[in-house]
């Protein structure tokens, strides 16, 4: 399977971030299932919504993750936007609450996401290729 770079754009609380996605077999299983509208969860500064219907492939299960990363923990089938610390963190970077794929990162500055806080839904929509 050819995998292209592709983008796309999340929406917290009438905040938007854009984030390239990395060449995996979760990322494209996550886009299949786009676009999505959710209601959106916070904990600590990690936003994550449900994305049914998605096989986690796992390919690259980890603890360990950066401000900025998109990931999927395949047990609950979301999709998890890190911005900053979270109840787990020990130092300045997020640490999610089991094994996630990382599947993308956020260009630009991922803490703008503090400004969404209370956001009740989260919309993910793929970009139209160049964008």
């Amino acid at each position: 399977m050819e995998f292209r770079p592709q983008k796309i754009k999340i929406t917290i609380g009438g905040i938007a971030v854009v984030a390239e996605l990395k060449p995996n077999r979760t990322a494209q299983a996550v886009i299949e299932a786009l676009p999505i509208e959710a209601p959106v969860n916070q904990w600590g500064e990690e936003f994550y919504c449900n994305v049914p219907g998605v096989k986690d492939y796992r390919e690259t299960a980890k603890n360990q993750v950066k401000v900025g990363d998109v990931a999927f923990w395949g047990m609950g089938q979301m999709l998890a936007v890190f911005f900053g610390r979270t109840p787990m963190s020990l130092g300045e970077d997020p640490v999610p609450a089991d094994r996630v794929n990382v599947i993308g990162t956020i260009q630009g500055d991922a803490k703008v996401l503090q400004q969404a806080a209370g956001a009740t839904t989260m919309q993910v929509e793929l970009l139209p290729e160049g964008a």
